[in-house]
């Protein structure tokens, strides 16, 4: 485990602690996993990682434990009409997405304008933009080298 992804999990653990919930082992390996930030998991795909360490686990303590870390701002949650929704626990704030319509990876890409477009945005219209999102779909590189 890289330096950044213990401290992003020493930062969900204290957040979870100081807003008094429990940490069960569960919620732990969880908490783990969502810090290694490995793409965009769904929650069935971190339900799949968890229940290998813990059999007994249900689907529904991972989508209660990725409702309350989006409760609390430390998950951002990519809803998908035609597939489960994806979670992002490394940067849990709006941003860009590419995604592949193929393979249905998700990427960040590391663009700048999104400040500025949402300041222009809000200027323009008179919002107070309290949140957006950015998504951009595509073929990513390895699909397009695939037939």
């Amino acid at each position: 485990m890289t330096t950044d992804t213990e401290s992003r999990y020493q930062q969900l653990v204290a957040r979870l602690k100081g807003s008094d919930h429990r940490l069960t082992p569960q919620r732990m390996a969880l908490l783990r996993i969502i810090a290694s930030g490995e793409g965009h998991p769904s929650a069935t795909g971190l339900y799949e990682q968890i229940k290998t360490q813990f059999p007994t686990t249900s689907l529904a303590t991972v989508y209660k434990t990725l409702s309350l870390l989006k409760e609390l701002g430390e998950v951002l949650e990519l809803g998908f009409s035609n597939d489960d929704n994806r979670y992002d626990g490394n940067r849990p704030y709006p941003h860009p997405h590419l995604i592949c319509v193929r393979c249905h990876n998700i990427m960040d890409p590391q663009v700048s304008l999104v400040d500025d477009l949402t300041q222009e945005v809000a200027e323009l219209t008179g919002y107070q933009v309290i949140s957006h999102r950015l998504d951009f779909y595509g073929v990513c590189p390895a699909c397009r080298r695939s037939p």
